[in-house]
């Protein structure tokens, strides 16, 4: 690294977990766990996927005796991490297309569209603020070979039963958006922006008020049937559900269930009103790009550009990071990504840096299921988009279990294609961080490669990755 990367990255806040945490506050931490105790129904895990399981249990059957299991506090991982990005992204529907039809998929996407405003419309029910803009996503393309992948993503997007989605050439893009060199972009109305702290300190509160019990700074080392072991003691309880998404690897038998892929961003200092004129995103929609190794941004309610990308995406072994602390090169990454996009900020001072992982399994696929026979069950594998997806998720694992103990019936949301749906584990390493790492390091060489050409095929560079690392 040279002086002036060295320089440029002095003054930011580094870590501390994430900018929103810097923002909203760290909260007070919950007691934990006293000793050993029984439950209906133990939730591991504080995130949203966890919290809105509870939620929605507790909803249904307020007679349950729930309890939350959180190692650190509610939201420390990817919950309070994340880009803010409420969207109707799922992962692995193509995949589940092929394996059960295409009108399960349209089933799957239909369910995230609305997700997107039950998660506004719960929000609103509990009273939390929490920064909610509805603008929709914004996928914006700057090179002839993004513009032709956005057309076929768009028109996928269409099969699939997106008909208010909206194509835009480049005089259509620049009045949305002034994103240097754009050539066209696709918009979905259903996509919002949120703090993702505020949503989630208030999903916490929200669970509490209706009787559920949260047990923080306690780590659980163990998952078996009807046990959730921790260092203070173990909870018993005829369910067991998992919801720890990109920190799964941490549990005993589970490191190699899902990958704990690794995503950065950094936040700007609030921008003038007339660097926002010379943005013109007037509109607030969440804006993300076409690129293989793609970039995720949102308009903050402070008046920040909060912008996103993998950076590092992946640690040997797959340990986690503990507080978020971000390499400077990875900072100066997505510093050249934002100016590379907006050419105006190059002068615009980087406050904040932060990471976070989220959890992949080997078929790319998000996954919900619960093991009747031993009352284990899970939900997770967002692949990067679980703002939304966990809450779909929750309400599916929730189904489930009230299925199950003969509180309810099948439900359209237990019939969803990812229901049961199994997938093979990770390599063991060197294998899977080989593997990673040159992945990501293929996605930078061929969005460099169609950065310098003209030509509106993808690189095979990329097609090739894509298959290897079972995308497609």
């Amino acid at each position: 690294m040279d002086s002036s990367t060295a320089a440029s990255t002095a003054d930011v806040v580094n870590g501390g977990i994430s900018f929103w945490y810097a923002d909203d506050g760290l909260p007070a931490i919950r007691e934990p766990l006293a000793g050993d105790t029984t439950a209906d129904v133990a939730i591991v895990g504080g995130g949203y996927t966890g919290l809105w399981t509870a939620y929605y249990l507790k909803r249904a059957a307020p007679f349950l005796r729930i309890t939350v299991l959180e190692r650190k506090f509610c939201g420390y991982g990817a919950s309070g991490r994340n880009g803010g990005w409420l969207y109707n992204g799922v992962a692995g529907r193509d995949r589940y297309a092929a394996l059960h039809g295409r009108d399960a998929a349209v089933r799957l996407q239909r369910a995230m569209n609305d997700t997107v405003d039950e998660v506004i419309r719960v929000a609103a029910a509990e009273g939390i603020d929490a920064d909610v803009h509805k603008g929709g996503v914004l996928e914006v393309a700057r090179t002839p070979a993004q513009f032709a992948r956005l057309r076929t993503f768009h028109e996928t997007e269409l099969a699939f039963g997106e008909q208010d989605r909206e194509l835009y050439g480049a005089r259509e893009t620049a009045e949305r958006i002034r994103v240097a060199d754009a050539v066209g972009a696709t918009w979905t109305p259903h996509g919002a922006r949120v703090h993702p702290v505020k949503l989630v300190k208030g999903l916490a509160a929200a669970v509490e008020r209706l009787g559920v019990t949260i047990h923080e700074s306690t780590p659980v080392t163990e998952i078996r049937p009807r046990h959730a072991v921790t260092p203070y003691g173990t909870v018993r309880a005829p369910y067991i559900l998992r919801c720890t998404e990109g920190f799964t690897a941490g549990l005993k038998g589970e490191r190699r269930t899902w990958l704990p892929m690794n995503s950065s961003m950094i936040a700007t200092e609030p921008l003038t009103d007339a660097q926002w004129d010379s943005l013109g995103w007037a509109g607030r929609q969440t804006l993300g790009d076409l690129a293989h190794a793609y970039m995720y941004a949102q308009r903050t309610a402070d008046g920040r550009i909060a912008l996103g990308g993998r950076g590092v995406p992946y640690r040997f072994g797959s340990r986690t990071d503990t507080d978020g602390t971000t390499p400077r090169a990875t900072v100066e990454e997505l510093r050249r990504v934002l100016t590379g996009f907006f050419p105006s900020l190059t002068g615009a001072r980087i406050a904040y840096a932060w990471s976070g992982v989220l959890g992949v399994p080997r078929d790319w696929c998000a996954t919900v299921d619960l093991d009747r026979s031993t009352g284990l069950g899970w939900a997770g594998g967002y692949v990067g988009s679980g703002v939304a997806t966990s809450n779909l998720a929750a309400r599916t694992l929730t189904d489930l279990v009230r299925h199950d103990s003969g509180q309810a019936g099948r439900t359209e949301l237990t019939a969803l294609p990812w229901a049961g749906h199994r997938v093979r584990r990770w390599e063991p390493e060197p294998l899977r961080w080989l593997g990673v790492r040159g992945l990501y390091g293929a996605y930078r060489v061929a969005d460099a490669r169609e950065t310098r050409t003209s030509s509106a095929g993808s690189s095979r560079l990329a097609r090739v990755a894509d298959r290897v690392a079972g995308r497609h």
